[in-house]
């Protein structure tokens, strides 16, 4: 294991989260081939490392199933490449599905989101600012991180537009919706503490700086659930995000059209969303035999 893991730093050059995830599976294939006795690569074969894939893979999320296979296949033609075995064993290394769009989003419903606003204190401060937080949220379908990032010389006034940034430093420009300019508004004048920040939300208690990312925005929308008492889908920022691509879908837009709100990179981003439209799949059923069911 030792030599393996210097082989991926120093001849693969690969990063040390990528060792940190390989090194667990590998061992755990020689323990289930080798026990407590002594490794003897010569004597692996293909039926080794489909019995293990075999036996781990279910037990898996499929991401973790498919970097485990990575992993042996890492592995396995690095024992190759220093004549510890005959045969290709990398090749033996079934592939794990990954199915595309496996799930339905977990989207709020358009009532618990105006419950969720409507309970808001907005005579605070700190009211003001949950508030406009989740109209981003709600109304543009902002990622969490992306609600962190946004900066002053990111509002446009005049043009009434909204320039959006992700952790990755891709820029998109939305249009700056008349009630969620007035929460933003309505903090900044009212409740957004003196700062020399260029973040628009600050934290509320000291010290007074901005978000330190995508996790503290993710504690508004909990607390601010909890406090509603919704029983929404999750406790998380997301469910905003699929919660408006599902509204519009329902209302007619086309996958094109909920693609550039959101920001969606990859058209097979927004394909997911054709699984909430549950009163046009309607259409396509079969009707039971023999009548209603």
């Amino acid at each position: 294991m030792q030599a393996y893991v210097e082989y991926l730093r120093e001849a693969r050059g690969l990063t040390e989260a990528t060792v940190i995830n390989y090194t667990p599976f590998v061992r755990s294939f020689l323990e289930d081939c080798f026990g407590n006795g002594r490794v003897a690569l010569s004597r692996l074969c293909a039926s080794d490392v489909l019995r293990f894939v075999r036996l781990q893979a279910p037990r898996l999320h499929p991401k973790s199933a498919k970097l485990m296979t990575s992993a042996l296949r890492s592995f396995l033609r690095y024992v190759s490449f220093r004549g510890d075995v005959a045969l290709d064993l990398a090749a033996s290394v079934p592939v794990v599905p990954n199915w595309s769009m496996p799930a339905i989003p977990r989207a709020i419903t358009p009532d618990q989101t105006r419950q969720l606003l409507a309970s808001i204190n907005r005579r605070s401060a700190v009211g003001r600012r949950d508030y406009a937080i989740l109209l981003l949220l709600a109304r543009l379908g902002l990622r969490s991180g992306e609600v962190a990032l946004l900066e002053l010389e990111d509002i446009d006034w005049t043009e009434g537009s909204l320039t959006v940034r992700s952790n990755s430093g891709v820029f998109n420009e939305l249009p700056l919706l008349k009630d969620v300019g007035r929460a933003i508004a309505a903090f900044l004048r009212h409740g957004r503490p003196p700062s020399t920040c260029r973040q628009v939300f600050l934290r509320s208690k000291a010290p007074i700086t901005r978000f330190r990312g995508a996790s503290a925005v993710g504690s508004v929308v909990r607390h601010s659930i909890q406090r509603a008492g919704i029983d929404s889908p999750t406790m998380g920022a997301h469910q905003f995000r699929h919660g408006l691509a599902s509204e519009m879908l329902f209302r007619g837009a086309s996958l094109g059209e909920i693609g550039e709100l959101l920001g969606h990179r990859h058209p097979q981003t927004t394909k997911i969303y054709t699984k909430v439209d549950i009163k046009a799949l309607r259409m396509l059923v079969v009707p039971w035999p023999g009548g209603e069911r």
